[in-house]
């Protein structure tokens, strides 16, 4: 049996918050023991309690904290962890200095652009810290990987590419009318919707100037954001939306617990982000039958193709605004990218793809260890000899 132990230093909820849960939740119980460290209560704590995990917490705030990687070590020889599996730079900070000294491989896993801010102090220091602690260095898409690696030394070398999955079982058709309902809105409307917290990178001003254009047009049209809001970005937003003369057309409804309940009410979906990882929520959308419209951020073009299984278009208000009345015009494209889409996650895309990919990291970097020690001490006979 393999003992994982999962870190992440946020609560939720994100994409990156939900891939941490499904791994510590979908590793094969017969090959793996899975342990979660995290930094309090909230999304991610009632997500693995969900799925049958009690959480250790740990305190992760501050520039430096001692205290966590002292608590990180403790776990970890406590439990007898054989790997870790880190998420985000402050973890995978973390982590990597535990590793090191307790001798146990890391996984550190990067999940954005945004993970490493563009005024991150001592950058080169922490690359350097994770190059030498971790085993391997997993990223969401390739131009992630290679942004990383280019912009901040990160070993080539040690650096893959593993796609995030969703839960095909979970993520599915299955139409839904409550949202639509709660809003006002009838069968001749036209939902458009965003998923995802209220962060700069997700260019939901963009998604607001690009309405005004779609209702000019289509009158029918409605838009939606579901995600967590508040603080100056989410006012500035919501003064944009009434100089745009949208309050009845626009509507942000905060967090939804059930996406998949969200997702399922929409016509169309749309990814508006400025700078992108990856993109959980487009496939999650995907995944429930929808036609997409991606900008083209970084990892959204490794997964749409452009009039194949979606729309992919500058970030600019101007081309979302294009790339979604195109299919609100055209039926029969619509259809035929949402049918290509759909199979394309069940291909590529699953958490079922995702979890094999990392178990077999996982035992790939196990076995490794294993012949490591075994030739330390066949060595060590030898010189003895």
């Amino acid at each position: 049996m393999i003992r994982v132990l999962h870190a992440i230093d946020t609560t939720g909820p994100g994409g990156a918050e939900t891939v941490f849960v499904s791994l510590a939740a979908g590793l094969d119980p017969e090959q793996f023991q899975s342990f979660a460290v995290i930094r309090g209560s909230g999304w991610v704590c009632d997500a693995l309690r969900k799925n049958g995990i009690e959480p250790l917490f740990v305190q992760s705030r501050g520039s430096f904290n001692r205290k966590y990687l002292y608590e990180l070590i403790k776990i970890i020889r406590k439990y007898r962890i054989d790997i870790i599996q880190s998420h985000l730079l402050g973890t995978n900070l973390y982590c990597s200095l535990a590793g090191m000294l307790c001798r146990v491989p890391v996984i550190s896993t990067f999940h954005g652009f945004v993970d490493a801010s563009a005024n991150e102090r001592f950058m080169k220091m922490k690359t350097w810290i994770i190059n030498r602690g971790s085993k391997k260095i997993v990223f969401v898409s390739d131009r992630l990987r290679e942004g990383y690696i280019r912009k901040y030394g990160f070993s080539a070398a040690k650096s893959v590419t593993i796609y995030n999955g969703v839960d095909t079982g979970v993520f599915k058709p299955q139409k839904d009318d409550s949202i639509r309902q709660r809003l006002g809105l009838g069968p001749d409307h036209i939902l458009i919707g965003a998923l995802g917290n209220i962060r700069p990178a997700k260019g939901y001003d963009l998604f607001l100037r690009a309405a005004r254009r779609i209702y000019d047009k289509h009158p029918e049209a409605r838009c939606v954001v579901a995600g967590q809001g508040s603080g100056e970005l989410y006012r500035n937003l919501l003064e944009l939306r009434k100089a745009l003369e949208l309050e009845d057309v626009f509507f942000f409804i905060g967090f939804c617990e059930d996406a998949v309940r969200v997702l399922n009410n929409l016509d169309i979906f749309v990814l508006p982000s400025t700078t992108e990882g990856f993109s959980i929520s487009t496939i999650e959308a995907m995944a429930c039958g929808l036609p997409v419209v991606v900008t083209r951020s970084g990892g959204p073009e490794e997964i749409v193709i452009d009039g194949e299984n979606g729309v992919a278009v500058d970030c600019s208000e101007g081309a979302i605004a294009r790339g979604l009345i195109e299919l609100i015009e055209d039926e029969e494209l619509k259809k035929a990218i949402s049918l290509r889409a759909y199979s394309l996650v069940q291909e590529k895309f699953s958490s079922a793809a995702m979890i094999k990919s990392y178990s077999h990291v996982n035992e790939k970097i196990r076995v490794t260890c294993k012949m490591k020690v075994h030739q330390f001490f066949v060595n060590s006979f030898w010189r003895r000899s």
